[in-house]
């Protein structure tokens, strides 16, 4: 068991090491249900085989001891040199194979069972959601808001919440689903989107937007106008260039999107109807964001959960707290 042991190890090294120095894509949660089942199988056989063959050991290396200083004493032997006590020990100790195995279990399964179920941590990589979120901003996710999903193939098994305009969304991202991604749901299955002339249209209403004030984009380095936008219940930031003219074309990797025939580009824009099972999301820097308007729908498939607080940036603590 202590070579298998050393050989899972050692897989589970090269496994990490591939995927920190970028050789391929890792998957967390794959991996986490792999740890957990791995360290639960030698936790129980720790529970029903292990320890109990080490406790007879023990009790017949006690057995042992007492029959030898009862024969001794009817010799008239009363001293007897030798201290069991240790010997106990060494015998009830768990070899290393064990020790970091079925005495991790406990521990990889919290995590699990926080991860997949309730909160996920992430950390946002790029300023598509600036002014919401920043770079190197640590976000908590809600994993339980839109349903409660089997991990790994992300099956809803109970529903919760609708997802709602305006959410702050994690979702696998379409072109590859093993990564994740976050952007604002802007439209929900049914409904007609348009971005024409860096303005938002739901359902063929011009979405109203208001200036805020001056913002530092500290990724260009200038100073732009913020804007504030309501999708949903509350108002949120915005960064968007009026003046701005941008053109906006289909361009996933692997060819058209599903559902691409529901888009019409042009000149000004594009307009969209959202498919059922599907959303259209945008950056909340709507002029420096890879989105929907770029690589189609997210299918309900590949939410992850809603977005809700920042719990740390190392260079900004002040960025701690909850967001719209």
């Amino acid at each position: 068991m202590s070579a298998l042991t050393g050989i899972l190890f050692a897989a589970l090294i090269v496994y990490g090491g591939g995927w920190y120095a970028g050789q391929w894509t890792g998957n967390f949660a794959l991996l986490l249900l792999i740890l957990t089942s791995v360290t639960g199988l030698y936790w129980l056989a720790e529970r029903v085989h292990f320890r109990p063959v080490r406790e007879k050991a023990a009790a017949d290396l006690e057995a042992a001891d007492l029959k030898r200083r009862e024969a001794l004493a009817a010799q008239g032997i009363a001293r007897v040199d030798g201290d069991i006590i240790a010997a106990k020990e060494e015998v009830l100790r768990q070899p290393w194979w064990l020790d970091w195995t079925a005495g991790l279990f406990p521990v990889i399964l919290i995590v699990f069972v926080l991860r997949s179920f309730l909160f996920e941590p992430f950390k946002i990589p790029s300023g598509s959601m600036v002014p919401t979120l920043l770079v190197g901003d640590l976000i908590l996710v809600n994993k339980f808001h839109y349903g409660i999903r089997l991990p790994v193939i992300n099956k809803k098994i109970i529903s919760n919440h609708e997802v709602q305009r305006g959410d702050v969304m994690v979702f696998r991202y379409p072109e590859d689903p093993r990564m994740d991604f976050i952007k604002r749901v802007v439209g929900l299955p049914g409904d007609e989107i348009s971005y024409r002339n860096q303005h938002l249209y739901l359902n063929g209403k011009l979405v109203d937007v208001k200036p805020v004030d001056a913002y530092y984009d500290e990724d260009s380095m200038q100073m732009r106008n913020r804007f504030e936008e309501k999708l949903g219940e509350k108002p949120h930031k915005l960064l968007v260039d009026m003046n701005r003219q941008q053109f906006f074309h289909p361009d996933r990797k692997d060819g058209p999107f599903p559902f691409q025939d529901h888009c019409t580009y042009n000149a000004e824009g594009l307009t969209c109807k959202v498919p059922a099972g599907h959303y259209f999301m945008l950056g909340d820097n709507r002029d420096n964001s890879r989105d929907s308007r770029f690589w189609g729908f997210v299918p309900d498939e590949n939410i992850v959960g809603k977005a809700f607080a920042v719990w740390m940036n190392f260079s900004n603590p002040k960025r701690i707290g909850f967001f719209d």
